[in-house]
């Protein structure tokens, strides 16, 4: 069997592929996140609409911050895949196809960030993270605190979850804003 060497060039292709696997798996997992957020929301709500016990309500906050965390890091990395693509792998491919300069490798990675309606995209998106995964859970604390039939200890937890909910909330501002 002959043997056949492999490029540098057919390496960061192999390599791209990969890591534009994982972003697509990514992707795909960090919006499934925002359905299943809706439907435990629901699930919580009508539970505790069906029970009338607005101490149920205790149980979105974590749920959300959980599920709020996981759709950050997911869309963290998503977003550190393409910075990748744009600072690593296409200068050394497009060094590797045209050596003089001038070639630009993956130029979609670049031209779509350069789209005149992004920031405002952007600034809805972090609105609805805020809104999915803040939002509706610290609702449900304010529901709770007003319905006032919570014990000391019920109580002590609800400000742990408002907490650890505003904690959240700051980390989706400050991923929002460094994107």
């Amino acid at each position: 069997m002959p043997e056949q060497d492999v490029t540098v060039g057919q390496l960061l292709l192999a390599e791209y592929q990969s890591v534009k696997d994982e972003q697509k798996a990514r992707i795909g997992f960090r919006d499934n996140l925002l359905y299943v957020t809706l439907a435990v929301v629901a699930a919580v709500i009508a539970a505790a609409a069906q029970a009338k016990q607005a101490s149920m309500l205790l149980a979105l906050p974590p749920v959300c911050v959980v599920l709020g965390w996981t759709y950050l890091v997911n869309d963290e990395k998503i977003s550190a895949i393409g910075a990748y693509v744009r600072g690593e792998l296409a200068p050394r491919l497009a060094a590797l196809a045209e050596p003089g300069g001038g070639f630009e490798a993956f130029g979609w990675e670049t031209a779509h960030r350069g789209d005149a309606r992004r920031r405002s995209r952007k600034a809805v998106q972090t609105l609805v993270d805020l809104t999915a995964f803040c939002a509706v859970p610290l609702a449900a604390l304010v529901v709770f605190w007003v319905d006032g039939d919570g014990g000391g200890l019920l109580v002590a937890l609800s400000v742990a979850e408002a907490l650890a909910v505003a904690g959240l909330a700051s980390q989706v501002v400050w991923y929002a804003k460094a994107a």
